[in-house]
């Protein structure tokens, strides 16, 4: 049975869990792929960073879902707006957006799946470099909200070794220059 598979004792009438309610809103959004490979991980760094309590958005290629990526406008958009609802009826003041993928001498495996299917024809590093691209273009251009969140942006890198680490995707970007004009 593979690591997280529900086991095959009965399952009481009612679990009550060992933390109650808590009813005050975290203030923090953190973007992540589903991938559940990650998420133990992504607990563990953000709990470094003093982020315990916060709203997930979990869905396939995290943050990069907020970008097209050259082939997904529609699902980027719509992604967006699902992303101004919650930061505004939660009152989000930090958004913490995680990218994932292997490091440079990483096992190729751990590519983000959602980006090996929008870019099927990438190597890793292609699809690394196309991650910091899709992070500065959050941070650069913002969300199309009418909101603005203190906006924190890391990958989670897997080494040669199976070590998990994150480095911060918060380079400054340059600034947004506008393709040149068509020769005719």
């Amino acid at each position: 049975m593979a690591p997280g598979s529900p086991t095959a004792a009965p399952m009481p009438a009612a679990y009550v869990a060992r933390d109650p309610w808590n009813s005050a809103r975290p203030g923090v959004l953190v973007i992540a792929c589903s991938d559940g490979r990650i998420q133990e991980p992504v607990d563990e760094f953000l709990a470094t960073l003093g982020v315990t309590h916060y709203d997930r958005l979990y869905v396939p290629g995290g943050p990069g879902g907020l970008t097209a990526s050259g082939v997904a406008f529609v699902r980027a958009d719509q992604f967006r707006r699902e992303c101004a609802f919650l930061i505004q009826a939660h009152g989000v003041a930090d958004v913490y957006l995680i990218f994932h993928g292997p490091a440079e001498d990483g096992p190729p495996e751990a590519t983000c799946a959602d980006y090996r299917q929008k870019l099927p024809h990438h190597t890793p590093d292609q699809i690394r470099a196309q991650q910091q691209r899709d992070a500065d273009e959050l941070l650069r251009n913002g969300f199309g909200w009418n909101v603005s969140p203190r906006v924190h942006s890391y990958r989670c890198e897997v080494t040669a070794d199976g070590a998990v680490q994150f480095v911060s995707l918060a380079s400054e970007p340059a600034p947004f220059m506008p393709p040149p004009p068509l020769a005719i």
